[in-house]
């Protein structure tokens, strides 16, 4: 029997019931784990079940009883893989798992801020709409989203879902990938920047991407474009996005990731959380219930593979 910890159970959700893991052995589970007592958690535990936790090199080190960790989310930058692949510590993600939440939340966002609807919405909760004795508001001014071009940065499980919704809505689509594709219109990266009204970001973060969308390529789109990035922080300049948002190059943002989480005062997108043309929410994009009790299951999957000396969705082989 193995012995298993859960890292950060808090980050999960306080509805799940992890006791499951408990079949494959000796279960403890803590709500939170910091930089200062991660490797006093690890200790002793031979598999390890984390979502946002950092697993540095200097902890992996003191880890020295760990065989297996299991990312609770398809990214796993915040595990020093080449430790992990130097040592013989498998490393576990979970793929497909979030792609209708996520999709939902994109589309969510660019709807709402095409539409105006938080603004909308704040003047009728005010009681001015009552107060006005008129029937209609139309300003600010929105936008239909048919014909719009709806440019996609990343074309994995998520972003294929997106561009599905798009072609419903009657967009038209353009993808920026590494290797083009026959399917879509793929385009570089300065010409889906320069022709996006609605541009939302999908792509893993990795030594390619970060910075990907930074203060050049943000320069370069419509003054009235949205941008949705629902992918990790660091693939955007965030403080050249939140430059735009102030001076008005940049028609609406729209953000559930970011650099440092959860964001501290200090950082740029503080001084614009109010703003009505942005919508930042608490990194949740990826935690319908539906979507978390999908992720407990391939998480089983995972460990049962690994037990039965199988290698599914095994990253550190890649």
């Amino acid at each position: 029997m193995k012995r298993i910890t859960v890292l950060d159970a808090g980050a999960l959700g306080d509805d799940l019931d992890l006791s499951r893991f408990g079949a494959f052995g000796k279960l403890t589970v803590y709500r939170e784990t910091t930089a200062q007592n991660a490797a006093e958690h690890l200790a002793g535990a031979q598999i390890a079940i984390l979502n946002k936790v950092r697993l540095t090199s200097e902890i992996l080190a003191r880890a020295t009883d760990l065989e297996l960790i299991c990312e609770t989310a398809t990214g796993f930058d915040n595990i020093d893989l080449a430790y992990c692949r130097a040592h013989g510590i498998a490393v576990c993600n979970v793929v497909g798992y979030s792609t209708q939440c996520v999709a939902q939340l994109t589309v969510s966002m660019v709807l709402s801020l095409m539409t105006k609807l938080e603004t909308f919405g704040a003047y009728v909760r005010s009681g001015a709409y009552s107060r006005s004795g008129i029937a209609n508001r139309l300003t600010p001014v929105f936008h239909e989203i048919a014909g719009k071009t709806w440019g996609i940065i990343g074309y994995g499980n998520i972003g294929r879902q997106v561009a599905k919704v798009a072609d419903a809505l009657g967009c038209r689509v353009l993808v920026h990938k590494r290797t083009s594709i026959s399917e879509r219109e793929c385009v570089s990266l300065e010409e889906i920047c320069r022709k996006s009204d609605i541009l939302s970001v999908h792509t893993p973060l990795n030594e390619e991407t970060a910075n990907l969308l930074d203060a050049a390529h943000i320069a370069m789109m419509k003054p009235t474009a949205i941008v949705v990035n629902v992918a990790r922080g660091a693939v955007t300049d965030e403080a050249a996005l939140a430059a735009a948002i102030k001076e008005g190059r940049l028609g609406g943002l729209g953000v559930d990731v970011y650099s440092k989480e959860p964001f501290p005062t200090d950082h740029p997108f503080y001084a614009i959380k109010s703003d009505p043309n942005v919508i930042l929410t608490p990194h949740m994009a990826w935690g319908a219930y539906e979507t978390r009790m999908r992720l407990l299951e391939e998480l089983e999957e995972n460990i049962r593979s690994f037990l039965a000396k199988g290698v599914r969705n095994r990253v550190d082989l890649q």
